[in-house]
């Protein structure tokens, strides 16, 4: 039996830190980053990678487009 893996990758300089994709990740895997991008916004980052399930909530309620999901089968 496979199982999903997923991975999230924010484009750290394009994000401006709205926080939509927080509540949008049944998992909670998305945090926003104390850091700072170049325009002075936090940008979200995966917080708890192992939770996610690739689900692409995030991405899809993103107003900017700055999140691609990633998803593999890994075995169990």
């Amino acid at each position: 039996m496979a199982k999903v893996k997923g991975a999230i990758v924010v484009d750290i300089e394009k994000c401006k830190g709205c926080e939509v994709c927080i509540p949008s990740c049944p998992t909670d895997v998305i945090d926003m980053a104390r850091e700072v991008n170049g325009k002075g916004y936090h940008y979200a980052y995966m917080a708890n990678p192992e939770a996610c399930t690739g689900c692409s909530n995030c991405a899809i309620v993103c107003p900017d487009g700055v999140i691609t999901v990633y998803r593999k089968k890994v075995k169990v």
